[in-house]
C-alpha cells in the first residue's frame, strides 16, 4: 500500500486542526464515520467530484506509518470507483502530516495541484 495519502481540507478546518493538534474531519467524514483520504492517483478525481469550486482548499499529505491501526484500506461506498481508498477511523494527528498545500482555484472550478499529481 501507499506510504503517503492525501485529504482535501477546507481552510477554516485546517487552521482549526493546526490549533487543536488534530483534524477531526468534515461533515461528510462525520456522517460516514471516518476521514476520507485518497492516494496520489485518486486525489485529483476526488477534488473534482467532491470539492469543485471550493476556494481555500488545502491538500494535506499524511504518512501512513504514523496512523497505525486506525487506517483501513476499503472500497469506495457503492463500489462505483475502482481500487481501495484509505479511510482513517479517528482524528488525523497534525504530527502525522508531512505537508499542507493551499490549492489554487482555477476559473473553471477545478484546482491546480502541485507537480507530480
Amino acid at each position: 500500500m501507499e506510504t503517503r495519502i492525501y485529504t482535501l481540507v477546507r481552510g477554516d478546518d485546517w487552521r482549526a486542526a493546526e490549533r487543536l493538534g488534530e483534524y477531526r474531519g468534515s461533515a461528510d467524514d462525520t456522517r460516514d464515520g471516518f476521514l476520507h483520504f485518497s492516494t496520489a492517483v485518486q486525489v485529483r478525481e476526488s477534488a473534482a467530484k467532491h470539492r469543485r469550486g471550493e476556494p481555500d482548499l488545502w491538500l494535506v499529505e499524511a504518512d501512513t506509518a504514523r496512523l497505525g491501526d486506525a487506517l483501513k484500506w476499503e472500497p469506495a461506498s457503492g463500489g462505483k470507483r475502482p481500487g481501495l481508498f484509505p479511510h482513517l477511523y479517528g482524528p488525523l494527528p497534525v504530527a502525522a502530516v508531512l505537508s499542507a498545500t493551499r490549492l489554487t482555484l482555477r476559473d473553471d472550478g477545478t484546482h491546480e495541484f502541485p507537480a507530480g499529481f
